[in-house]
């Protein structure tokens, strides 16, 4: 077995897409289509007036058999059995020496040779796409580690859709990790796509996971972010490096039950509270994104709430408010939430997801990240809850 093959099996399971010699996307029977279109060619030939001949048309079956077949040896075989019909056709009507044949015979030839070259190639380009869909597979379990469902005294989910069908990674960051300061989360735009996205994700988020368990106050930790991105920012030098910056919010949750949000440029969040109306937790003061301002600048304010057992925080990207219809209007995010409210996390953010895609109706043009906190502390053994955001709540094990 080959590295990239244990690798594969290992961490990323199958490969994306159909194994080398699979039929693709069409199915095994369609292999019998390139017969099919041959015998209608010889029973139209049959029943046709000796004077006209449509041998030429079998040149459209080795062509047939290249498409519904990612078998390389398949439109060579193709073009065997071709050539055998049309020298049957040929000696039936009389026109072995004819001009009409001998084109018909080299075109099949052609034909079946560029059904194989394509063939390859097209195995190539789909090999290459595999292996570069594991590379990005393994790179986000590194860069996006999965969030636990339970952290701390809350219960987490994430959802995130890259704006690239096959990259599965962007410019879209998010973590949420248990400190003795309490659960700290973070949601983050890095301006741009593309390597230099990846690169500016990696350095705000190693640096998150160091400064949340060192900081005490959430405002130190984006100051340290500030810093590691604008050192990571002056070490790259892809193009336009210089006018990137990172728009982020961060969350804490302390034991107390407080949730204390600092935010620099980034959408608000939203506090989904059972028989309350949506709330965006706006600050009174906002600081601009990091990489725009001096690091010694960054002083962002702390906002607090005290946080009811069941109350739930989204905090997400502006991918998915910024989500357009074929009309251009955008997503209205407060609006749709509480009809996805219901459920565990992970429901809620499943159903929010479709609920976008069916608003665009398409692929969605940005990376897209939403992360859904739910506070809910641990209850002490044989202690019952009262009823909470309309729902009874009940002890867990």
């Amino acid at each position: 077995m080959s590295a990239t093959g244990w690798i594969r099996e290992r961490f990323a399971g199958p490969t994306p897409g159909a194994a080398p010699g699979a039929t693709g996307t069409w199915p095994r029977t369609a292999l019998s289509l390139p017969f099919i279109g041959m015998a209608l060619v010889v029973v139209l030939d049959y029943f046709t007036d000796a004077a006209v001949t449509v041998e030429p048309a079998l040149t459209a079956v080795p062509a047939l058999a290249a498409v519904v077949s990612r078998r390389t040896w398949y439109p060579l075989a193709i073009g065997l059995c071709t050539e055998a019909a049309a020298f049957l056709m040929a000696f039936r009507n009389d026109v072995l020496g004819e001009s009409v044949h001998g084109a018909t015979v080299f075109a099949i030839v052609l034909v079946a040779v560029i059904g194989w070259v394509s063939a390859t190639l097209r195995l190539r380009q789909e090999k290459a796409l595999a292996d570069a869909q594991l590379v990005a597979s393994i790179a986000r379990r590194v860069l996006l580690r999965p969030v636990p469902e339970r952290v701390g005294t809350v219960r987490a989910a994430v959802h995130y859709e890259a704006a690239a069908a096959h990259a599965r990674i962007g410019g879209d960051l998010y973590e949420v990790v248990n400190t003795r300061h309490g659960v700290r989360a973070v949601v983050g735009d890095v301006r741009g796509k593309g390597l230099g996205a990846v690169e500016t994700a990696a350095a705000v988020l190693g640096a998150f996971r160091e400064a949340a368990h060192q900081e005490p106050a959430l405002d130190r930790v984006a100051g340290w972010l500030a810093v590691s991105l604008d050192r990571a920012l002056h070490e790259n030098d892809h193009p336009g490096v210089e006018e990137e910056f990172v728009t982020l919010v961060l969350i804490g949750v302390r034991p107390d039950g407080t949730a204390e949000i600092v935010n620099c440029g980034h959408p608000a969040p939203l506090l989904l509270r059972g028989g309350e109306p949506v709330r965006q937790l706006e600050l009174a003061e906002t600081v601009p994104p990091l990489g725009v301002l001096d690091p010694a600048d960054v002083r962002p304010p702390v906002h607090r709430i005290p946080l009811r057992r069941g109350d739930r925080v989204l905090l997400f990207t502006d991918g998915v408010i910024e989500a357009r219809d074929r009309a251009g209007t955008f997503y209205p995010l407060v609006d749709r939430l509480p009809l996805c409210a219901d459920g565990s996390p992970v429901d809620v953010l499943r159903r929010l997801h479709e609920d976008v895609v069916r608003h665009v109706g398409r692929q969605l043009g940005d990376d897209a990240a939403m992360l859904l906190l739910q506070y809910e502390p641990p209850v002490p053994p044989g202690a019952h809850l009262p009823h909470q955001n309309g729902l009874a709540a009940q002890p867990r094990a």
